[in-house]
């Protein structure tokens, strides 16, 4: 069961409508659709995080897809990115299954949590600054709600940066495989699992189940976080 806490927070993203071109936008691609998902009924709103709220690992994406997320109406979930993502995963003992294809098909994650720097499907998957710093509100409630978060996982520069500016800090940089700690966290940082960067060799399997493994490890040595 989802804590009233986090239960509450996610009510609120789900009813947001302080970024007008976002929702205009989600409201949209759910009316017109595209061509092989003209029979289903889109999602069509803002995105809450999901998993357990007792999760040791946090995984921060960019924002929901909007044939993906914003069809579902849940993140990674229905699109390519959501097939490395589900799993990863499922192959690193983070999740019950190894696809994450609509809600409630049984795709459940264990120890893990999932959400996005913006919640609502940006047009080409860009949000401006300012909706990044208005989502960022949500990012922190998350961030203090899941008390027993350990390792943090950032899916490309706009999730880290997101987290960067909310945790103040300033002399880490964004590259694949960076990690460090902070406030009794560990950050690991990794190419957004999307077609752009998969399809085009920039991020590879192993590259990409490295991150997993890593965070696998860190979780499994209590010696990590004593400091």
């Amino acid at each position: 069961m989802i804590q009233p806490s986090v239960s509450k927070i996610n009510k609120k993203i789900i009813q947001c409508q302080k970024c007008p071109r976002l929702s205009n936008y989600i409201k949209n691609v759910a009316h017109v659709k595209v061509k092989r998902y003209t029979h289903e009924k889109y999602w069509g709103k803002p995105l809450s995080g999901f998993g357990d709220p007792k999760a040791k690992l946090l995984i921060i994406g960019l924002a929901p897809a909007a044939h993906g997320g914003n069809r579902t109406g849940r993140m990674f979930t229905g699109d390519s990115s959501g097939d490395w993502v589900a799993k990863v995963l499922y192959d690193n003992g983070f999740a019950t299954k190894s696809t994450s294809l609509k809600k409630n098909d049984g795709f459940e994650l264990i120890n893990a949590y999932i959400t996005a720097a913006v919640k609502c499907a940006p047009p080409q998957n860009k949000p401006t600054k300012e909706e990044i710093n208005t989502c960022s509100d949500y990012l922190y409630e998350e961030l203090f709600l899941l008390k027993n978060v350990k390792v943090i996982i950032c899916l490309g520069k706009i999730a880290f940066d997101a987290l960067k500016s909310i945790l103040g800090v300033k002399q880490q940089k964004f590259f694949h495989g960076n990690n460090f700690s902070y406030g009794g966290k560990t950050i690991l940082c990794s190419y957004h699992p999307s077609r752009q960067n998969t399809q085009t060799g920039r991020l590879r399997w192993d590259q990409w189940n490295k991150i997993f493994l890593e965070a696998k490890s860190m979780l499994s040595d209590k010696s990590v976080f004593s400091f």
